[in-house]
């Protein structure tokens, strides 16, 4: 009599579980970084985001077409978000870069500045700025005749510089008029007892 061993069954290995982590992890940072990219100070923070960003999503990409991982379409719009995060990124560097080089620019140019006063008025309080480097002094002229004009230097910002006159008591009309480097910056009129013709701002 022939004895039969029944034959033992193995049971299947479970399937290995898609490793979508690293495509997921990419378009979330990928995404954050093109939100704050274009967000002055914090868009600085994009950059490494949009980086690491762009890398994870490449890896879940290359997962994804070796059958590790399921998550096709959203690595592919990690990388998409990414690429837009860093590109704006480096737009923002640009700006920023040329608003630096224009500063820079403008805090080494010299300026010829021309304060001019005219009008009727008999006697005209005038005040005016000068430049001593990176000052700015407040100069005034009490009952100066008209016409009236002064010649001033400067190096840099003209930010905050002054200049008005003002009508005496007897009154009459005034005007100012501020010339920086031969082209009109400002111009102004009153008329009256203690009108102002204000060219401040220039």
């Amino acid at each position: 009599m022939t004895d039969y061993t029944p034959l033992q069954q193995h049971a299947a290995p479970p399937a290995t579980p898609p490793r979508n982590g690293l495509g997921t992890a990419g378009f979330v940072l990928g995404l954050i970084g093109l939100v704050i990219a274009p967000i002055p100070l914090a868009g600085v923070a994009a950059w490494p985001l949009a980086v690491l960003g762009l890398i994870l999503s490449a890896v879940g990409v290359a997962r994804v077409r070796a059958g590790k991982a399921t998550n096709k379409g959203l690595s592919i719009a990690g990388v998409v978000v990414s690429l837009l995060g860093l590109i704006v990124s480096i737009l923002w560097l640009v700006v920023i870069g040329k608003a630096i080089s224009d500063v820079n620019d403008q805090a080494g140019q010299h300026h010829t500045i021309v304060y001019q006063v005219s009008g009727d008025a008999k006697a005209v309080d005038i005040v005016y700025s000068t430049f001593d480097r990176d000052t700015i002094l407040i100069n005034t002229e009490v009952g100066a005749a008209q016409p009236w004009t002064k010649t001033v230097e400067a190096t840099g910002f003209l930010a905050g510089a002054q200049f008005s006159a003002t009508a005496g008591p007897d009154g009459g009309s005034v005007g100012c008029q501020v010339i920086v480097d031969g082209k009109e910056a400002k111009t102004a009129t009153a008329a009256g007892a203690g009108a102002v013709a204000n060219c401040t701002g220039f």
